[in-house]
C-alpha cells in the first residue's frame, strides 16, 4: 500500500505531463519570437545605430572625430532651431506618439528631447553643427520612444544647406503617410579659429585632439578600460571616478555612470536595452542638486545652448537647454561634490592653457621688440596683475541665455551703445518705459580691471504682488582687451522696493569678440545671486532668468536699429574716433 501511494505521488500523472509540455512549448515560442525580433541580448541591431540604445560615437565616426578632427578646420557654423512638428503616426495603442527627434549632419549627431504622449510635440530646441564647406546634407529623422521595445520611425526628411544665411520657419513634409517638422536654419561663415568657439568645442578638447595628431601614434601601456570597450573614447583617456546609478527616462533605467577628466559617460542595459550617454564636461552648462519623485535624491547635468543630447533623448525645459537626470546615488551629495569639482577642474586647466598662451604671447612681442630683462620683468607682471584683482560678479550662478553673431565689431559696441556720449541707454530704458535714469561716468577702479559705472533708474513691476515700480541700481564694469577685439561687459542689478529686495542681485555678463570687419560673436549669460537664503529662491531664480532673456531680446533689438542710424548718419567716425572712455585690461 505504501509503495502504490509513493508512486503515485512521485509520478507524474498524464495531465501533469500535458501541462508541462505545453507550458515548455509556450516558453519556446516566446523565447524564440523575442529573440527574432531584437537579436542577441534582447537589443535590435539597427536601433543601436538608428534610436536611443546607440553609442553617440562608433569606430568610424571615432577615427573621424579624433583623429580627423574636421571642426577644428570647420568653416560654417549651422545652427539648426527644432521648432515643432505636426500630424504624426499615432505610434502608441491610444493613437498618440512619444517622439523624439535625431539630427544628423557629417559626423555629428544629436538628439532632441522626448515629448509624451503628443502628435503636434512643441520643442523650440537649438543644435549647433560645424562643417568644413557647403552644400551639407542634415537628417532629421523623427522616432517614437519605446520603454523596452525598438523605437519606431515616425518619419524623416533630407535637408541640403547650400549657401550661408537663414531659411526662416519652415515645414518639411517627412517621408512616411503623415507628418511634418518645422526647421529654422541659419549658417554662419566664420574664421577657422572661431567655428569651435561657437559650437562649444573650443578650448581643451579642440588643443587636446590637436596635440595628439602632432604627436604622432599614441603608446598607452594599460588594458582598454569601460571607456574605450563601451564607449569608444581615446585610450589615453581613464575612469577617474565610478558611480552606481539611475538615468531618468519613462522611468529609471539603471546602470553605471563613468567619469573622465573629459567626459561623463553613462552605460545602462536594463530591461535588454541597451543605453550610452556620452556628455563631454566641455557641453555641460550646470550640475545641480535635484530630486525624482520627491523622495529620491538626484543630480540634473544642465547642457549648455545648441548642445543637444548625446546618445539618447534628454529632458527638456523651458529654456531651451537641455539637461539628464541621474538618481538612485549611494551618497548623492557626495557624488555631487565630485561632478563639480571634474567641472571645475576642467574649466581651471582651459584658463590654465589661455593663461599660458597669453604669457607666451607676450614673450613672444617682448622678444620681437627686443625686449631686454627688465621689459620681460615688466611683461611677467602685467600677466599677474589681474590674478590680483577682484571679479566683479559671481561666475558660478550664471547660466548662458543667448549665443549668437552681432553686426558690428567688438570695439564698435562699445563706442556707439556704452560710451559716455552714447544715448542708447536712454533709447533703450524709454522703451522699457522706465523713468528717472540717471548715469554716472565710467572711471577706473582700484579692485577691478577695465572701467566701472553706476546706473539709477526706476523699473515697472508687473507682478501683483509687487509696487507699480520699484527703485533699480545697475554696476556696470567694461573691459576692451588691447587689441580692441573683445569686449566684456558686465552688471550687477539691485532692487529696492520689492519683497526679498535685498536678499539677490542679478548678474550678468555680455561677452564679444570680433570675427570679421563688421561682425562679432556674442554670448549672454545670467543668473540670481542670493545674499541671504529666502523661501522662495528657486521661483526667484528661475524668474529672473526668464525676465532677463525678455530684456535681452529687446536691448538686441534696440541696439540693431540705433547702429544702423548711427552708421548711415555717419556717427560711427565721429564717436569711433574719440571715444570718452576707452576701457582697458591693465
Amino acid at each position: 500500500m505504501m509503495i502504490e501511494t509513493a508512486m503515485e505521488i512521485l509520478v507524474p500523472s498524464w495531465w501533469e505531463i500535458q501541462v508541462t509540455v505545453a507550458a515548455s512549448l509556450c516558453v519556446i515560442a516566446s523565447y524564440w519570437f523575442f529573440f527574432s525580433k531584437t537579436g542577441d541580448f534582447g537589443v535590435d541591431r539597427s536601433q543601436l545605430v538608428e534610436s536611443s540604445s546607440i553609442s553617440t560615437i562608433d569606430d568610424k565616426d571615432k577615427m573621424v572625430q579624433f583623429k580627423g578632427d574636421p571642426q577644428t578646420n570647420s568653416a560654417y557654423l549651422i545652427k539648426l532651431e527644432l521648432l515643432a512638428a505636426k500630424n504624426l503616426i499615432g505610434a502608441n495603442l491610444n493613437g498618440t506618439s512619444d517622439p523624439y527627434a535625431i539630427i544628423t549632419c557629417g559626423s555629428e549627431k544629436r538628439f532632441s528631447s522626448m515629448v509624451p504622449g503628443s502628435r503636434y510635440p512643441m520643442w523650440g530646441e537649438e543644435f549647433n553643427f560645424s562643417v568644413d564647406e557647403l552644400p551639407v546634407q542634415i537628417i532629421v529623422a523623427i522616432y517614437d520612444w519605446d520603454i523596452i521595445w525598438k523605437s519606431t520611425v515616425l518619419g524623416s526628411v533630407i535637408v541640403t544647406v547650400e549657401s550661408e544665411g537663414q531659411t526662416g520657419a519652415v515645414w518639411y513634409t517627412l517621408d512616411s503617410p503623415s507628418g511634418q517638422v518645422c526647421l529654422h536654419i541659419k549658417t554662419i561663415k566664420l574664421p577657422v579659429n572661431a567655428s569651435r568657439v561657437m559650437n562649444g568645442y573650443a578650448g581643451a578638447n579642440a588643443r587636446r585632439r590637436a596635440s595628439l595628431d602632432k604627436q604622432g601614434p599614441m603608446v598607452v601601456h594599460q588594458k582598454p578600460g569601460p571607456l574605450q570597450t563601451i564607449f569608444n573614447l581615446l585610450p589615453d583617456e581613464f575612469v577617474e571616478l565610478s558611480y552606481s546609478c539611475a538615468i531618468e527616462r519613462s522611468f529609471l533605467y539603471h546602470g553605471r555612470t563613468y567619469v573622465s577628466a573629459w567626459h561623463i559617460c553613462f552605460h545602462s542595459n536594463a530591461f535588454s536595452r541597451q543605453m550610452k550617454v556620452i556628455i563631454p564636461i566641455g557641453d555641460i552648462d550646470e550640475i545641480r542638486r535635484s530630486q525624482h519623485a520627491f523622495i529620491n535624491p538626484a543630480i540634473t547635468v544642465i547642457l549648455r545652448m545648441g548642445a543637444g543630447g548625446h546618445g539618447v533623448p534628454p529632458l527638456g525645459s523651458p529654456d531651451g537647454r537641455v539637461r539628464y537626470k541621474f538618481a538612485s546615488f549611494w551618497n548623492r551629495n557626495h557624488a555631487l561634490r565630485q561632478l563639480q569639482r571634474t567641472a571645475k577642474n576642467y574649466h581651471t586647466m582651459l584658463e590654465a592653457e589661455k593663461k599660458e598662451k597669453a604669457e607666451s604671447a607676450l614673450r613672444a612681442h617682448s622678444s620681437s621688440i627686443g625686449g631686454s630683462r627688465r621689459q620681460a620683468k615688466i611683461a611677467e607682471e602685467t600677466v599677474t596683475k589681474p590674478e590680483k584683482l577682484q571679479p566683479f560678479i559671481k561666475e558660478e550662478v550664471l547660466v548662458g541665455i543667448y549665443n549668437d553673431v552681432f553686426p558690428c565689431t567688438a570695439e564698435q559696441f562699445f563706442t556707439l551703445l556704452f560710451s559716455d556720449d552714447s544715448k542708447f541707454t536712454n533709447e533703450y530704458r524709454a522703451a522699457r518705459k522706465d523713468s528717472n535714469l540717471v548715469m554716472g561716468q565710467w572711471h577706473a577702479a582700484d579692485e577691478y580691471d577695465g572701467q566701472v559705472r553706476e546706473v539709477a533708474f526706476r523699473s515697472l513691476c508687473k507682478s501683483p504682488i509687487y509696487p507699480r515700480d520699484t527703485a533699480m541700481t545697475e554696476s556696470q564694469h567694461a573691459v576692451l582687451s588691447p587689441d580692441k577685439k573683445i569686449f566684456v561687459f558686465e552688471t550687477v542689478q539691485q532692487a529696492h522696493d520689492v519683497p526679498f529686495g535685498s536678499y539677490f542681485e542679478i548678474h550678468c555678463r555680455w561677452h564679444l569678440e570680433t570675427i570679421a570687419e563688421n561682425s562679432s560673436t556674442i554670448d549672454i549669460k545670467v543668473g540670481a545671486h542670493f545674499k541671504k537664503w529666502c523661501v522662495i529662491q528657486f521661483k526667484i531664480k528661475t524668474g529672473a532668468v526668464n525676465k532677463y532673456k525678455k530684456e535681452v531680446e529687446l536691448m538686441l533689438e534696440t541696439a540693431r536699429s540705433y547702429i544702423k542710424i548711427c552708421t548711415s548718419g555717419g556717427e560711427t567716425n565721429n564717436q569711433s574716433s574719440t571715444p570718452s572712455v576707452t576701457p582697458d585690461c591693465n
